[in-house]
């Protein structure tokens, strides 16, 4: 099953977020931000991913999505 477009917009979020530090948060801007990137800021926070609607910090569980996201990208940009 490949990654829909929600799928892709939710991964490079979590791409957003400061891997090496669970203090350190971001915040999506409904009124800035592609209708997409509001989109997945909700859907991470339903899937308990983020502490907040908008952004906020990872769960987590969050850092640990950023972990195998991050690895994910590593793998296939070749390094």
């Amino acid at each position: 099953m490949p990654f829909s477009p929600n799928h892709l917009a939710e991964l490079n979020l979590l791409l957003q977020f400061p891997s090496m530090s669970t203090q350190e948060g971001i915040k999506v801007h409904a009124h800035r931000a592609a209708p997409e990137t509001v989109e997945a800021a909700e859907a991470l926070f339903t899937k308990g991913l983020i502490s907040q609607k908008d952004g906020g910090y990872l769960t987590p569980l969050g850092c640990e999505a950023v972990e195998f996201t991050q690895k994910l990208q590593s793998m296939l940009a070749g390094g």
